[in-house]
């Protein structure tokens, strides 16, 4: 099959042909139709995660066509179209068992543990508990960018953030997981601001659902700013992003009893940010994670996505072919795109025809 390919971390990219996948007995191959590009394969791509080994192949959010299936599979069978959460958990440690399969003590990450899902094909385990059904109303597209970012703050909006209607959401950060809380949010009812150093992204987040928009560069200070506007503070705050900066503000500019979701990575030197205890233990502030997001609370997103109330293809830039995703992938850094990048051309195509 032809697949990206690195062996080196923040080394060369290529396109290269590589044995196909064969599924575990528990597992399944899945033909990948559309495959997202996110910022934690970057992160991979850097040498931020510690599970990657390599030669490695990446890839975390994905759509596809069941094509192979293990001896131990129950539930899915050939020809299904499936979706997968990039955490995927083994179903029988604790964590598993409390229902907390997005932080299962054995998990596996398609583009992480094992090869991902920039390639035509990608083995995925314990189908039966990770694999999701895509609803015939869904796109390849759509689906394809469900798996990391979206259902991460779906997860941080509605099971940590509890977000309702009438209150006041901060974002800070308009990245792919940004914008997707910023719609997931403003669906619920809340009062969304939006919290980022371009204006262009903050233009497609009031377009998403933002009420306010705030570009960091142009205020002295943004947690002054915000509760200004809120007359005290936000009742929820999400760190898109993952920087000192961005985690201090979203916990400081919360009101009392309020809530800091953490979403973006924090790596290298944000890996331990400083933070406002002070008033965490002054004003009761609470202080969440949130990391992927189980396959059984799929069907609650889908059906919003079914009625209309999200729209995450408005998420999309455009489609692209792996060579493209080859370039695209070691500047993600920069970035250059408003929007989310989707890899759809898997065959060699003449260089010309590339969009």
């Amino acid at each position: 099959m032809r697949a990206i390919v690195y062996e080196k971390f923040q080394g060369p990219i290529s396109v290269q042909n590589i044995e196909d996948p064969s599924p575990k007995s528990h597992g399944v191959v899945v033909k990948v139709s559309a495959t997202g590009l996110c910022r934690s394969d970057w992160h991979g791509w850097m040498g931020h995660d510690p599970n990657i080994e390599l030669p490695h192949v990446p890839g975390h959010e994905l759509a596809g066509i069941v094509m192979e299936v293990g001896k131990d599979v129950k539930n899915f069978k050939v020809g299904d179209r499936v979706t997968v959460p990039f955490v995927c958990g083994c179903g029988t440690c604790p964590e598993c068992h409390s229902g907390n399969h997005q932080v299962c003590d054995n998990q596996t990450q398609p583009g992480f543990t094992h090869w991902g899902s920039f390639a035509e094909y990608v083995a995925l385990d314990h189908a039966d508990i990770n694999l999701v059904k895509i609803p015939e109303e869904i796109s390849d597209v759509t689906a394809a960018i469900l798996g990391c970012r979206f259902i991460t703050s779906f997860r941080a909006v509605v099971d940590q953030g509890k977000v309702q209607g009438g209150q006041f959401v901060a974002v800070h950060g308009c990245g792919g997981v940004g914008l997707s809380a910023i719609m997931i949010a403003n669906a619920l009812g809340a009062t969304v601001i939006a919290v980022d150093i371009d204006n262009e992204t903050l233009s497609l987040a009031k377009s998403l659902g933002a009420a306010v928009t705030i570009n960091g560069l142009n205020h002295k200070n943004v947690v002054d700013e915000i509760k200004a506007i809120t007359h005290g503070g936000v009742h929820v705050s999400i760190d898109g992003l993952g920087s000192q900066t961005t985690c201090f503000n979203s916990i400081a500019n919360l009101r009392k009893r309020g809530k800091h979701i953490q979403v973006g990575l924090m790596t290298g030197d944000h890996k331990h940010p400083i933070i406002p205890m002070d008033q965490v233990l002054a004003n009761e502030l609470e202080v969440f994670g949130s990391h992927g997001m189980q396959a059984y609370r799929y069907p609650a997103m889908l059906e919003m996505i079914k009625e209309g109330r999200l729209k995450p293809e408005r998420l999309v830039e455009r489609t692209i072919s792996l060579e493209e995703a080859t370039m695209a992938l070691p500047r993600m850094n920069q970035f250059e795109n408003k929007g989310v990048l989707v890899i759809m051309h898997f065959k060699a195509r003449q260089v010309e025809n590339l969009v």
